[in-house]
């Protein structure tokens, strides 16, 4: 990402996905079931279930709703069964999408994506046209004005692949996905904080978009994101409303 945007753009979308987040505890149940039901039900043996549950946890998620999910992904509770799915695509100039599902119909899942690729200008691909841009991993970001040498110094001992800096004064730690939360919290322990940061399939290399091709870009984006099926979306798209 453009080192003059990359904190504009997490604050943007940051912002958007605030706006949704009526939507965020019904896509974190799902999370977590699934997780449970395919990595059982301690989060300590558990990464995907650990790193579900700190999100929901970070969303001000009941904790009796997160058990519940738990308890119905281990099967000590009736619930769905889900399925997971993954579409890809390619949006606004060219940019990469990558679209993440949990369903029970995949019927009805694979229609509603391909009438928001269609609908917003952008085109469903097969599997694997796009996958190769991205690649599984964690990340934490950080406000500019940390002390970046210290972060640094700190964040390699605690196992992180890289320490990114960008032009904006922001700094990013990449981690492997495994193990984001233990680096996570080695950092906050040496009292580092971090504004932003998840699990993410992050773009190798990036698409800048502005003007009308970063609107219509986000129109595709927030359509795909505003289905009830879709868990996450990834995008090469760096979009700019400077």
């Amino acid at each position: 990402m453009a080192g003059h945007s990359k904190w504009a753009n997490i604050q943007h979308r940051k912002g958007r996905q605030d706006a949704k987040r009526g939507k965020i505890f019904t896509r974190l149940i799902k999370e977590i079931t699934v997780a449970a039901k395919m990595g059982g039900g301690d989060p300590a043996a558990n990464p995907r279930l650990r790193l579900a549950m700190d999100k929901a946890f970070d969303a001000n998620m009941p904790k009796d709703n997160i058990q519940r999910a738990v308890d119905k992904g281990c099967g000590n509770l009736e619930g769905v069964e889900y399925i997971e799915l993954r579409y890809e695509g390619y949006g606004i100039g060219g940019a990469a999408l990558m679209v993440d599902c949990l369903t029970d119909n995949k019927t009805r899942t694979v229609a509603d994506v391909r009438h928001a690729f269609n609908k917003h200008g952008g085109n469903l691909g097969t599997d694997g046209s796009v996958a190769f841009q991205f690649v599984h991993q964690g990340y934490l970001l950080f406000a500019p004005g940390v002390n970046e040498e210290a972060l640094m110094e700190a964040a390699l001992e605690a196992g992180a692949d890289d320490i990114i800096s960008h032009d904006d004064g922001s700094v990013e730690v990449l981690t492997p996905p495994n193990d984001y939360a233990a680096i996570k919290q080695a950092l906050e322990a040496a009292g580092f904080q971090a504004a932003d940061g998840e699990v993410t399939m992050r773009a190798q290399n990036e698409t800048e978009l502005a003007g009308d091709d970063a609107e219509k870009m986000q129109k595709l984006i927030d359509a795909l994101e505003d289905l009830d099926d879709v868990q996450d979306v990834y995008t090469t798209a760096v979009l700019n409303f400077d």
